[in-house]
């Protein structure tokens, strides 16, 4: 991508939920848990961070939600396995009932449109 493509512009990085703009420690600080906590649910493979040019893991603000997800549910007494797994069900639905909104909206009809012609 161009550097002086909008996508690559400041602004558009802070407004990206998926720009990896959090280095593991800083997650970890921000979410309040160890960054082993992190790497388990990298192995668990319900996150894939980014890596800096250095290989270093960088984790996007949708990463972090999920992340604080996991963290409630394990908290709660839910398997990492399982919480993962419900994490990812989650995230399908809300996906599923996103695309079903917009579709809704794209193909309903008009309701002030003209009447159909008598047949």
């Amino acid at each position: 991508m161009p550097e002086d493509s909008p996508d690559r512009s400041p602004a558009g990085k802070l407004d990206d939920e998926d720009y990896p703009a959090y280095s593991m420690g800083h997650a970890a600080e921000i979410l309040g848990v160890t960054q082993a906590f992190l790497r388990s649910l990298d192995a668990a493979k319900l996150l894939t961070p980014g890596r800096s040019e250095g290989g270093h893991r960088r984790y996007s603000r949708y990463q972090l939600r999920l992340a604080a997800r996991a963290r409630e549910l394990i908290d709660q007494g839910t398997a990492l396995e399982s919480a993962c797994r419900i994490i990812i069900l989650e995230d399908q639905l809300a996906e599923a009932r996103r695309i079903n909104a917009e579709l809704e909206h794209t193909h309903r009809p008009a309701m002030n449109g003209p009447s159909p012609a008598p047949g």
